[in-house]
């Protein structure tokens, strides 16, 4: 098969990793699907798919079915040999990344176009790239800062050309920004982050266990916020069979299926591959929720959606450009396994 797209087909490391980050790039639309699905099901005037109930569920799910899946490659693993800072440190960033993304992402779902979502969320471009700077002192080539350059315009466009909505928040200057145009800023900057504080981590934990405690963060720290705040009766849907079937669905696809392919790919495929093929998602995400939500991109969304694809396609070229200086960074690691990819569902 000759043509630019050639290369995906000359292993099934490629195959995986195309398959999974279109899964993820659908998490943003079906997040907000659920709702809509909740809205015309109710239970006695409430909404079973709610905050806390799909944050909650949908972990519990997820970690009921990795723990089948992994429990045999847990055999012969020495925890003890972990320090509890290793422990500490990757409790701090699952925290980060899988309770208060995931309740950031959520909210902003549940009250902005997905469209604006998932631009918005490419701030991590620019983000990521000036706080390696700041923190590790890592030298970028042209082409890498004005990606971000050009990402961060773009995201500027997308938040200020937006339609009229209730829930803005002032900026000044007469100026406001959409609240969950706000929210989706705030996620990003949390992700990158997390991501910072793992890589200052030295021990490389085995991304089984990385992946299961994730999940069994989620769980707990959900649980505990809801009880905490809303009291034990705010789950009172939580035996619903309509929110069981939905995020046993969203679990069993969007989260472990999508990781069972992206782990199994990045095992097959080099660093730059991944960084080309993670480029796609903005552009997929785009095209699920015009096919899941019929959501068409405004003008502000194709302004600066243009932009950000123009950001990223420089970026990559940037990411090459670096791998040449340093030809020993074949394959990514079990971070890059548990980080990279993007969004991979709440």
């Amino acid at each position: 098969m000759a043509g630019p797209l050639s290369f995906l087909f000359r292993s099934s490391g490629r195959i995986y990793l195309l398959l999974a980050v279109a899964i993820f790039a659908t998490a943003n639309a079906v997040t907000h699907k659920l709702t809509e699905l909740g809205e015309l099901n109710l239970i006695d005037g409430r909404n079973p798919i709610s905050f806390s109930n799909v944050l909650f569920i949908g972990n519990l799910c997820a970690l009921i079915i990795l723990v089948l899946i992994y429990a045999h490659r847990w055999h012969g693993m020495r925890l003890q040999q972990f320090h509890w800072q290793d422990w500490f440190t990757m409790a701090l960033v699952e925290i980060l990344d899988a309770v208060i993304v995931p309740i950031l992402l959520f909210i902003a779902l549940s009250i902005a176009p997905v469209n604006d979502v998932i631009l918005i969320s490419q701030i991590d471009i620019p983000l990521a790239l000036a706080l390696s700077i700041w923190i590790f002192s890592d030298s970028v080539n042209k082409w890498s800062i004005t990606g971000a350059g050009f990402c961060l315009i773009g995201v500027f466009i997308t938040v200020l050309i937006h339609p009229l909505a209730d829930e803005t928040i002032p900026i000044g200057m007469g100026i406001t920004i959409g609240k969950g145009a706000f929210l989706t800023v705030i996620a990003a900057f949390v992700k990158v982050l997390s991501n910072l504080i793992d890589q200052t981590s030295t021990q490389e934990i085995p991304i089984e266990i990385v992946s299961i405690f994730k999940m069994f963060i989620g769980v707990i720290f959900f649980f505990g916020i809801t009880i905490i705040l809303y009291g034990p009766e705010h789950f009172i849907d939580v035996s619903s069979r309509f929110l069981w079937q939905w995020m046993l669905f969203y679990a069993a696809i969007i989260i472990v299926l999508g990781q069972f392919l992206w782990f199994n790919g990045l095992q097959q495929s080099t660093v730059s591959e991944v960084s080309l093929i993670t480029s796609f998602s903005p552009i997929l995400g785009i095209l699920e929720a015009f096919l899941l939500l019929n959501e068409v991109p405004t003008i502000g969304q194709y302004l600066g959606g243009t932009l950000i694809l123009g950001g990223i396609v420089l970026n990559q070229i940037g990411a090459q450009q670096r791998l040449k200086l340093v030809p020993c960074a074949r394959r990514p690691s079990d971070k890059e396994m548990s980080k990279s990819g993007g969004f991979k569902g709440i």
